[in-house]
């Protein structure tokens, strides 16, 4: 039940206290778990961007529809994907699978040949699309991970990602923002936190066949 009452715990943070901060266990532990995301195939086509610098994040808010949560959560975290899944990104994939389990090239080389023929028949909107997809999974996982760590977030969909890859210079490291999820520490009257869930009932939501 722990991990049910973490869940009933957490609520999308509509104001943070911007004088409390995260410490640098709880940091690690969310960068540690989006690294331990799943994705398809394993690719990781996504990165995170860690912000501490609240300059940066008064920038942001007028691009982030003027939601004060970017500035004031104690960081703010970018889930990006990546603009470029090609041949090179996928032998990246298999150099760390032979590297991590030392499997040999040939048990490798036949699930190698099919992504890459896979992948390269697929037009950039799809790659994107794909990608998005897999942002979305590690969203949900942090959000999970900061229900049980007692760390407050807010899920946002609603900035402009051109304005931020441009502030953040994202299109030099390759990646395209996706998603935006501020965390901190729920303001004391953020009148939010006390409103009760408003869900399905399981037997609605939920079809046993």
């Amino acid at each position: 039940m722990q991990i049910l009452d973490s869940l009933k715990w957490r609520y999308a943070t509509k104001k943070f206290d911007a004088t409390r901060f995260l410490d640098d266990n709880q940091v690690h532990t969310l960068k540690e778990a989006f690294n331990l995301t799943a994705t398809s195939y394993g690719l990781q086509p996504i990165r995170l961007v860690v912000i501490k610098n609240k300059e940066l994040q008064e920038q942001l808010v007028e691009h982030s529809w003027n939601q004060r949560q970017v500035a004031d959560a104690s960081h703010l975290l970018v889930i990006c994907i990546e603009n470029t899944v090609d041949e090179a990104y996928i032998d990246g994939y298999f150099d760390r699978v032979k590297a991590i389990r030392n499997t040999p090239d040939e048990i490798l080389a036949p699930f190698k040949d099919f992504m890459k023929n896979s992948f390269k028949d697929k037009t950039q909107e799809e790659l994107k699309t794909w990608s998005s997809k897999q942002a979305y999974i590690a969203l949900g996982n942090l959000l999970t991970v900061c229900g049980a760590e007692q760390i407050d977030a807010c899920p946002m969909e609603g900035f402009v990602p051109e304005k931020y890859n441009e502030i953040l210079g994202l299109d030099a490291h390759g990646l395209s923002s996706v998603l935006v999820l501020p965390v901190g520490y729920r303001a004391e009257d953020d009148m939010f936190s006390d409103f009760k869930k408003v869900r399905k009932s399981v037997e609605e939501s939920v079809l046993e066949l």
